[in-house]
């Protein structure tokens, strides 16, 4: 089965849970369905979904002789031990043929091109593919197909289709989250259940109010996004040159989907026999009526602001497809002796020999910032790609005004965390001119790593590139990068069985306060066009800062010069009483995040980790910290606090 529209092919793609979905679902109005199998994919919370290896061979039997696809989602980041796992069921799949593979860590990339496969390969939205560069770089790894960045418009679409050839897929239907694909990271610090593993314990979905500047605004559930819903809009989509049109909903029941499909199925019929008298809104009603949540078209048009923001439904239940809340408000643990303890030990059994000493890297926020930095002798000095406000980029004259007091410390710009076809633009007018005094660049994207790196300019892989296991990490090597930032979802087991296997240098970020989401949507517009409700200061950060308030702490937002928001830590993250054991598993580099720091805050932190670093023993329990005090809400150990 297929469809065509002035001859080009356009797919519909529904989503099954289990066999006896997916029986149905290939029944209705679909061109293809995706499913997961019996591991490594992003739905393995709940019981007795997924297909069994049985399943999966009789799954692609039946849509083939229907004419129909079928892809399979092999999307979780794999740690080592799924390394492991991967390759006796990538084999298995090669062996069942099924029409693609839909990804989102680089080590199956690798795992292909090393046991000669035959799998297409898809880019999973947890790619977060969002720019022409990193199209180009994947088509260059095998890949056939991309599922484009939730937060990416139709026009953008259009022209990266246009541009470079590449088939695109675009949610049409179901569940969003306000996050950045692959950029969040507040269930795995808070609960130990990784995000982009498939273990999301939804905290964007909690109950919160928002306080800035001594007031109260009563947001409610401001990170909780409305269903995506392009039904009535699916002339923009075919004329935006999308060739795939998905339906998210893989934890949804059998009659939901059939009718959701095949809702959808007949509308793109009705439409190519006759897209003049097309009528939109024939099943509208109905879509209306059975939803899980209110409608948006999230960014498809453009940013929608607090359009696509759900106000009824959350936390009772009925938000909720299993019928269930997934969590409620949590604290981020606190560091404690005992903890630490059981960290040190076990660490210790990771223990390399032969190693080198460590560096320190400081990522900063302004100038001045930057200069304590380079007065204080630290290692590396990272210019943000990304500046909260109120302070302003760097500027040319600035960044040449500390190349000249740098010294012998490395100073390496980053750049911006999403990088659009206009920041690509700006960066290589920047880059490509006069050499600028700088040591290399700190990437965050794999578009950035295949634009940049003809350049000369040593190369760092910063956190969310996600790097989980050694064969991601080996990949990103041979793309380029010199050394690669641990990434900040890992648990203590993946994190020590990781960096004993890895061969490439590994920075680790060991405090401050990191981004726990990055989001496109702005959460300051709530402060602009609700009224206030209370009046009440902020615990721990300045009363000029947004924060997100529960029952169980306040995490502060900051907005960069992008607009788009940071989530951060409540308490800070401080990895250093761990610090010696750190060293001897050989990382080779901690960083501290000081971006919110004072510049007497930020003196006092990197002091206590020059002397640590220094320090060849270990601390007494009692001098646990060295005598440094939390700034915020606390210490915390982040991710590092579960098994």
């Amino acid at each position: 089965m297929a469809r065509y529209f002035n001859g080009k092919e356009i797919e519909l793609l529904a989503p099954a849970g289990t066999f006896d979905i997916f029986n149905e679902v290939i029944q209705s109005a679909c061109d293809a369905v995706y499913f997961g199998g019996p591991v490594l994919n992003m739905r393995m919370m709940r019981k007795g979904y997924n297909l069994s290896h049985e399943e999966i061979i009789q799954a692609i039997e039946i849509a083939h002789g229907l004419g129909k696809k079928v892809y399979i989602t092999v999307n979780n980041l794999f740690s080592e031990e799924d390394v492991e796992e991967s390759r006796e069921y990538l084999r298995f799949l090669d062996g069942a043929k099924p029409d693609a593979l839909i990804v989102q860590d680089m080590a199956v990339l690798e795992l292909i091109r090393e046991m000669e496969l035959t799998l297409p390969i898809h880019a999973s939205v947890m790619m977060n593919v969002h720019n022409l560069e990193m199209i180009h770089a994947l088509r260059g790894l095998g890949v056939s197909r991309v599922v484009t960045s939730r937060e990416m418009d139709l026009q953008t679409a259009k022209l990266l289709g246009q541009m470079s050839g590449m088939e695109l897929e675009y949610f049409v239907h179901g569940d969003m989250c306000s996050v950045h694909g692959a950029n969040c990271y507040f269930s795995s610090q808070v609960f130990g259940m990784s995000s982009n593993r498939g273990k999301c314990m939804k905290p964007c979905r909690w109950d919160y109010r928002i306080k800035k500047d001594g007031f109260i605004y009563p947001a409610e559930y401001p990170l909780a996004v409305k269903d995506m819903y392009m039904y009535e809009h699916l002339p923009e989509l075919i004329e935006s040159g999308i060739t795939s049109f998905k339906i998210e909903g893989r934890m949804r029941d059998k009659e939901f989907m059939v009718a959701l499909a095949n809702s959808y199925g007949e509308a793109l019929d009705r439409y190519i026999e006759d897209p003049l008298g097309f009528d939109r809104k024939v099943d509208a009603g109905e879509l209306y009526r059975s939803r899980k949540r209110d409608f948006s078209n999230a960014y498809a048009f453009g940013k929608p602001g607090l359009s696509n923001i759900n106000r009824r439904y959350e936390g009772t239940g009925k938000f909720y497809s299993t019928g269930k809340v997934f969590s409620t408000p949590t604290a981020e643990r606190e560091l404690s002796e005992t903890r630490v303890t059981q960290l040190r030990e076990r660490l210790a059994e990771a223990k390399r020999d032969g190693l080198t000493q460590p560096e320190l890297a400081v990522r900063v926020n302004n100038m001045s910032q930057a200069k304590l930095a380079l007065e204080m002798g630290v290692d590396t000095l990272y210019l943000p790609g990304d500046v909260f406000e109120p302070d302003r980029p760097f500027t040319k004259q600035e960044i040449k005004e500390l190349g000249a007091l740098k010294g012998s410390t490395k100073l390496i710009l980053g750049l911006p965390r999403m990088m659009t076809e206009q920041h690509f633009s700006q960066y290589g007018h920047l880059l490509d001119g006069e050499r600028l005094p700088i040591d290399g660049l700190l990437v965050t994207n794999l578009g950035a790593i295949h634009r940049f790196r003809s350049l000369g300019y040593p190369m760092i892989g910063d956190v969310n590139l996600n790097v989980y296991n050694h064969l991601s990490a080996g990949l990103y090597a041979k793309l380029g990068l010199d050394k690669l930032t641990v990434s900040p979802e890992m648990t203590l087991e993946h994190f020590a069985t990781f960096a004993s296997r890895c061969e490439q240098p590994l920075e680790m970020v060991v405090h401050g306060s990191p981004a726990l989401m990055y989001m496109e949507h702005d959460l300051f517009e709530n402060t602009e066009v609700m009224e206030p409700i209370g009046e009440e200061d902020n615990r721990f950060v300045r009363n000029d800062v947004l924060v997100l308030m529960t029952d169980k702490g306040e995490n502060p937002v900051y907005r960069d010069q992008f607009g788009r928001c940071h989530l951060l830590f409540s308490k800070e993250l401080c990895y250093l009483p761990m610090l010696q054991e750190l060293k001897e598993l050989g990382i080779a580099s901690f960083r501290i995040e000081a971006a919110t720091y004072t510049v007497e805050e930020l003196r006092t932190i990197i002091a206590a980790y020059q002397a640590a670093i220094q320090n060849s023993g270990n601390r007494d329990a009692e001098d646990m910290l060295g005598g440094l005090k939390p700034v915020y809400a606390g210490f915390t150990l982040g991710s590092l606090q579960f098994n």
